[in-house]
């Protein structure tokens, strides 16, 4: 099997035997790859690793290894990108907008667009669980948090998907057609800025409005600050969530005692939901990072603006913090994973992914019986990204 498919088997060989290794991408270094739990967690929220590109090695950042999101996206300042002071301030500017009540107001929202979903799904006893459950249900949710028209969410998925496609390319792909952003990004962003426009001269109650009216004392979001705000939530929040459900239910669905275990004990579904997330997360690696010194981590010395790489999915796989770590299991109680990451950049969307997470799979496997994999484990499959970690598709059949 692919290492895109299954890359345990080599990050455990990493763990034992090269825990900090170069990743080259053609002839080039793309970074160091960190692999145990412990250095990991430590470094997610060392203040010594910054998470500023400007703080890489020129020539790195002139060969466009790493493809930082503004870079890529002509997107500025972000919570991705900042550290300290700076970080500090534009979190708590976010975080007086997307707030645990305004997440929970969503429950009701996200039960409706899910129940609408699989209304539509249940009749036919075959679906591409990513494309046809996943997708829309995540990108919906997106649309409706941020005020996007119900007549304006189609075109809302169209542009997504394309720059969706863009962002899983490897540094080289992008390269190689990044004379223009893709048109889908381009209209995206376009759609945003009018929307901000318009909401600035007809508030309303959605998280658009609360961004806007952002505030700590005379400090608010300036015009770039908003709009890289918006496109970050967009596109973390619904990757979050898609791959949350379609990583979490292949997993069930490659082991079903566990399967029969959720649906006999369905309360047990916030435990399972953790065990997706450290089994098979969300997200192979977290976003870049460069030390403001030098560093030394499992025997490797790490010179001052290396490019650094965690890897979230090795971490979580770790048998030095993991009793049986290859082995799912929806009870487990040792779950101090970190699928979003740790320290002052804690994924802001992490709620949000809980809250649609649970509601799915409490209609998956109410209203799904017979669920099974309509393809062949080996013809899955899987984003071509060192970060993401993610299936292209999942057909499924059922009990129509």
């Amino acid at each position: 099997m692919d290492f895109g498919a299954d890359p345990y088997p080599r990050y455990a060989w990493l763990r034992e035997q090269e825990p900090v290794v170069q990743v080259m991408e053609g002839q080039g270094l793309y970074g160091l790859l960190v692999t145990r739990y412990e250095d990991v967690r430590m470094l997610l929220s060392d203040t010594r690793m910054s998470k500023d590109p400007r703080n890489a090695p020129l020539d790195w950042q002139e060969a466009g290894k790493g493809r930082p999101l503004e870079d890529r996206t002509g997107l500025g300042t972000h919570l991705l990108t900042t550290d300290g002071l700076e970080h500090t301030r534009l979190r708590r500017l976010v975080s007086t907008a997307f707030t645990a009540r305004r997440v929970e107001s969503l429950r009701g929202q996200v039960q409706q667009i899910t129940d609408g979903l699989l209304d539509e799904i249940v009749p036919r006893g075959r679906v591409d669980l990513v494309t046809e459950f996943a997708f829309p249900l995540a990108i919906t949710v997106i649309c409706e948090l941020l005020g996007v028209p119900s007549a304006d969410q189609e075109m809302f998925r169209r542009w997504t998907k394309d720059f969706r496609r863009w962002t899983n390319k490897t540094g080289s792909d992008q390269a190689e057609s990044e004379n223009a952003r893709p048109v889908g990004l381009r209209d995206l962003l376009g759609y945003l800025t009018e929307l901000v426009d318009k909401r600035r001269e007809m508030p309303a109650d959605g998280l658009v409005d609360a961004l806007i009216a952002a505030r700590d004392d005379d400090d608010r979001l300036n015009e770039t600050e908003l709009l890289s705000m918006m496109s970050l939530l967009l596109i973390g929040g619904f990757e979050t969530t898609v791959n949350l459900i379609g990583n979490g239910t292949l997993a069930l669905l490659r082991h079903p005692d566990q399967l029969a275990l959720l649906r006999e004990q369905p309360h047990l579904v916030e435990p399972a939901l953790e065990e997706m997330l450290r089994y098979d997360g969300s997200f192979e690696t977290a976003t870049w990072r460069f030390p403001l010194e030098p560093i030394e981590i499992a025997g490797t010395r790490i010179e001052k603006g290396h490019p650094v790489l965690l890897s979230l999915a090795s971490a979580d796989r770790d048998q030095a913090k993991f009793k049986e770590p290859d082995r799912f299991d929806v009870n487990r109680s040792d779950n101090g994973h970190v699928a979003f990451g740790r320290g002052a950049h804690f994924c802001l969307g992490a709620p949000l992914a809980r809250l649609e997470g649970r509601i799915a799979f409490d209609g998956l496997l109410r209203r799904l019986p017979g669920l099974t994999l309509a393809v062949p484990p080996e013809e899955l499959r899987w984003q071509r990204s060192l970060t993401i970690r993610g299936l292209e598709s999942l057909p499924v059949t059922f009990d129509a």
